[in-house]
């Protein structure tokens, strides 16, 4: 497996930043080996990497604060939110000063007739959700994982609703963020679209906390749909599943979720969430819309399935029929380790035109049974973009190889197809080698980005660049 590369360490200064940080925050800087190892660790497969100790602003002052006196110490920074990331983007290869986000929590300003709202980057998506309940509103981005917003924007997530209402970067306005030599600075203003200068917003969207600590977010909003309508439809093949998909867009359906299960998810959805679906390929698709609007939606998606032997075709309005599907689909990968008792889910994403989808599912289902390995598909289709758990013994050294193998052929497959080696989980420290192959002289300039923007390397260090 890609292993968790050590860098340099500066022992004096991170002594040194950690008895100025003791001094400025008190109890708010933690250095017991479980919290930092608690700070190392995610749903990665990567080692666990833990900082030397762990602090907690409550303000974009206090972050510049944090990041003024780890500069002056030339101490590593490695910001954290929920810890629900998978590629080892919050591990500390150099050790350092964890800036943990989730005191910094507060919904700042909401404006409905704007459409948008402010939040500090500890607020989570359920939180804000819970929030805007009653206003008839709605932030739509859905990775799965109740993560914190600012970890969604560093990190350019997206999940199941990106099919309709696309990812963080087309649904983040303005930022305000820490330099690396301690500076606030704002991205943008609230207007809903603006051609003044760099687009610096869109610059720290998925840079993974390499140049800069977001401590402030502006995010649009949605109105809750009128109806929403859930459906689900059964395929003999997930090329069949995948060509209904392909159709199902061309034809301009305005699908707000179109999820694909192949057998072995399907079997563990049935398992862990008391369904009883058939146990082959599965769509799952949510309309938004007027009552009649849905409807209409839902009866040409299942003339199209029809046609490509879609099968056990349902649909509901219900929201407790609705919530139980979407439940057992966010507990994909929870329900996927229920295949292998024991085991470790190893989890990779990729993403691929969508007229290339039928062709890399069927491949990366064909490699998987060729290669011996339990690895469950599950993805949000409709934008071409699919996840991989290979369940694995991390005791045998035969099969982490394997899953290695698996990966890293996965990741060249869909750059070979003109995609991505990763559609939303990000680069972190698991997937540098692919970034290359993917872009390959677009990351000297990125590089030279970095350098600018944080020339001593002390933001997250060891993420997305080879040399970074």
């Amino acid at each position: 497996m890609v292993q968790a590369i050590t860098l340099p360490r500066n022992e004096g200064g991170i002594k040194a930043a950690i008895a100025a940080l003791s001094e400025a925050f008190g109890d708010r800087l933690q250095t017991g080996q479980a919290l930092r190892e608690q700070h190392g660790h995610t749903t990665t497969w990567i080692d666990n990497q833990a900082p030397d100790a762990v602090v907690f602003p409550t303000s974009s002052e206090e972050v510049s604060d944090i990041v003024k006196i780890c500069a002056e110490f030339g101490v590593p920074i490695i910001p954290f939110g929920t810890g629900t990331s998978l590629e080892g983007h919050v591990n500390a290869p150099a050790g350092g000063i964890c800036v943990d986000m989730m005191r910094m929590d507060q919904i700042v300003a909401v404006h409905a007739e704007d459409l948008d709202v402010v939040v500090q980057p500890g607020v989570t998506r359920e939180q804000l959700n819970t929030y805007l309940r009653d206003q008839g509103l709605f932030f739509p981005i859905d990775p799965g994982a109740n993560a914190s917003l600012g970890g969604m924007v560093a990190t350019r997530a997206s999940g199941t609703n990106a099919v309709r209402y696309g990812t963080m970067k087309d649904n983040v306005l303005s930022l305000e963020a820490v330099m690396a030599d301690g500076s606030i600075i704002r991205t943008a203003s609230r207007a809903k679209k603006s051609s003044a200068g760099y687009d610096m917003t869109r610059l720290l969207v998925g840079s993974e906390g390499t140049l800069g600590l977001i401590t402030e977010i502006t995010l649009k909003l949605q109105g809750i749909p009128e109806a929403i309508r859930s459906a689900r439809c059964s395929f003999r093949s997930v090329d069949e599943a995948c060509q209904a998909v392909m159709m199902t867009i061309q034809y301009g359906i305005p699908v707000a979720r179109i999820e694909l299960l192949d057998e072995m998810s399907v079997r563990a959805a049935n398992q862990h969430s008391g369904l009883d679906l058939p146990e082959v390929p599965l769509l799952l698709l949510e309309f938004h819309g007027s009552d009649a609007g849905v409807v209409e939606q839902s009866d040409t998606f299942a003339q199209i399935a029809e046609e490509f032997g879609g099968f056990d075709i349902a649909a509901t309005s219900t929201p407790e029929e609705r919530n139980k599907l979407w439940q057992a689909r966010h507990d994909m990968y929870w329900a996927s380790l229920g295949l292998r008792p024991g085991a470790k889910g190893i989890s990779t994403d990729v993403c691929v035109p969508i007229s290339k989808l039928a062709d890399c599912v069927s491949a990366a289902r064909s490699k998987a049974e060729e290669m011996g390995l339990i690895a469950p598909i599950v993805g949000h289709v409709g934008d071409g973009n699919f996840h991989a758990l290979l369940l694995i013994d991390m005791e045998s050294a035969e099969e982490r190889e394997k899953a290695d193998t698996y990966v890293s052929w996965l990741n060249d497959l869909a750059i070979s197809m003109e995609g991505t080696c990763t559609g939303e989980h990000g680069i972190g420290q698991g997937k540098r080698p692919y970034l290359v192959r993917e872009l390959g002289e677009t990351t000297r300039f990125m590089a030279a980005v970095k350098a600018a923007l944080d020339p001593d390397n002390i933001l997250n260090p060891g993420k997305i660049l080879i040399d970074g």
